[in-house]
């Protein structure tokens, strides 16, 4: 079944979680004014997967269902899978800034495959628990709140050494019938207007640290949930001109002796296997997370470009501005081809469905992460510094100011005042307001930090093969493996896991655009 927005809000309706926002506790999530903009930015998700134009993206049939499913729910099964997945994600990013829905479809595929690998080799039942959550997930249409950062205390120690056992998510009891569960998850994307949680082991756990490695779905409004969460965007204010529309909230959840039936746990304490599926996790996201972005630069292409027209000047005859846009445009699409890259070079998991190319995808998230800055620099720069001197919105309606304002603050005589001044606080809102800083923090620091990023690209990369070939250009003696420190080829995280090896550019089929 899937659903339209409207029914997404309706639905929230049958859940009562127990969500704070601002000091304040809020009675119904679906009729809260400051979590409208998330509510909506979600919805669009919904509402493009019924749009014939969009089915081709928005939509997939699953292999172990042969239903039709929303592709933000979709296990991929081949590269044109991912690609589709990826313009996907900068579809509904492009429309909303952020449709947050996709990190349901990154960890679904990443438990995809780490309960696979723990059944194998612990002779566990967790990949039929999982495939039967993944149908409920699917035919419901159901969006899941990854519940993975732990709140983590001194940073220096891990977990069992922290005073406050609960900032990390933890297994406090055992019981036949399931586990009880504690601790704090820190970011939780869109938590408040989540049906579901899934809690995910943020960092591969040490074997005395073994009741942190857990991974189990829980419903938002559980016994023992709580929800201390932002607003989602600006909303009600007249100059948030994006923002008070779409935006998202982040929450903070508490989960403080929830019980989880056997069913709903996926990860129990299984370390290795743990990494292994905050990795693999990773680079769903980060891959995701591309596509997210490069939806946020169409943005900034746009308004940009309407900017540089209402301020009468011309990009093919101001080249400044010219190189400006193209660097803009660049930046945009320079991460997003390491998307491409990604999806095309991706790797086949034994438990069937495919993965990402880990390199390109941890290249494409560290340039978005370090290059928003740039972004945004690019689109102060073309848009001029109207964007932080324009008046407030409240002037327009001022009968004592509107009038001078507007002989003062039009540009091209052909585009009125007002609609330079509306473009003005879109990139204002994008760029300047206090959401912008705290979407460019998210895109620092959203699925890893740089740093994370860098070793894993270091870890994955292959540095070995161009050693040897310069080494056979110099004509001499490869050294032996144990003489020299690197990383082992063909394998896939720190777990030493094999996978299949990466295609090769003669194995590549022809592929088209996904879209338009």
């Amino acid at each position: 079944m899937l659903m339209s927005a409207a029914d997404y809000r309706e639905s929230l309706r049958a859940y009562k979680p127990k969500v704070f926002i601002n000091g304040n506790v809020v009675e119904s999530v679906a009729d809260e004014p400051l979590l409208a903009p998330g509510i909506a930015g979600v919805g669009v998700t919904y509402d493009f997967a019924l749009r014939e134009e969009h089915a081709p993206l928005m939509t997939a049939r699953q292999g172990t269902s042969g239903k039709i499913v929303n592709r933000m729910l979709h296990i991929n099964e081949t590269s044109q899978d991912l690609l589709y997945k990826l313009e996907a994600v900068r579809l509904v990013c492009k429309t909303s800034g952020c449709a947050q829905r996709y990190l349901a479809h990154d960890a679904l595929n990443g438990l995809y495959q780490s309960t696979r690998l723990t059944d194998e080799r612990h002779g566990t039942d967790y990949s039929q628990r999982f495939l039967a959550y993944l149908h409920h997930v699917q035919d419901n249409d159901l969006t899941l709140g990854i519940a993975m950062t732990d709140a983590k205390g001194d940073r220096s120690k891990r977990p069992s050494q922290q005073v406050n056992p609960d900032v990390y998510v933890h297994i406090t009891e055992r019981r036949k019938d399931g586990i009880v569960i504690r601790g704090t998850k820190a970011i939780v994307t869109g938590a408040p207007y989540m049906h579901e949680f899934l809690v995910m082991p943020c960092r591969t756990h040490a074997p005395e640290d073994k009741d942190c490695a857990v991974c189990c779905a829980v419903p938002c409004d559980a016994p023992g949930v709580t929800i201390i969460a932002r607003p989602a965007g600006r909303p009600g204010e007249a100059a948030a001109k994006f923002s008070a529309k779409y935006g998202q909230s982040v929450g903070v959840v508490i989960f403080d002796d929830v019980f989880v039936p056997h069913d709903r746990v996926f990860l129990a304490g299984e370390t290795e296997e743990g990494g292994f599926l905050t990795t693999s996790y990773a680079t769903h996201h980060r891959h995701s997370c591309i596509g997210a972005r490069a939806g946020f630069g169409d943005l900034l292409i746009g308004a940009g470009a309407l900017m540089i027209e209402a301020n009468g000047l011309d990009a093919e005859r101001h080249s400044h501005i010219r190189e400006a846009m193209v660097e803009l445009i660049t930046i945009t699409e320079s991460f997003y081809a390491c998307g491409v890259a990604s999806s095309v070079y991706c790797t086949k998991d034994p438990a069937g469905s495919v993965m990402p190319d880990a390199v390109f995808s941890n290249i494409g998230k560290l340039l978005l992460a370090t290059k928003i800055y740039d972004m945004h620099r690019v689109a102060h720069y073309v848009s001029g510094g109207l964007i932080v001197a324009l008046p407030g919105p409240d002037e327009d309606h001022n009968p004592e100011t509107r009038a001078s304002l507007a002989a003062v603050m039009g540009g091209r005589p052909d585009i009125p005042a007002d609609q330079r001044a509306e473009v003005a606080r879109f990139i204002e809102d994008l760029t300047v307001s206090h959401e912008a800083g705290w979407y460019s923090v998210i895109s620092l620091h959203g699925g890893g930090s740089p740093e994370a990023m860098k070793r894993e690209i270091w870890r994955n990369y292959p540095v070995m093969e161009k050693i040897e070939l310069v080494e056979s250009l110099l004509d001499r003696g490869v050294l032996n493996e144990g003489q020299r420190v690197s990383k082992q080829p063909g394998r896939c995280c720190a777990t030493g896991c094999e996978v299949p090896e990466p295609l090769q550019r003669t194995d590549v089929p022809a592929l088209t655009r996904a879209a338009e």
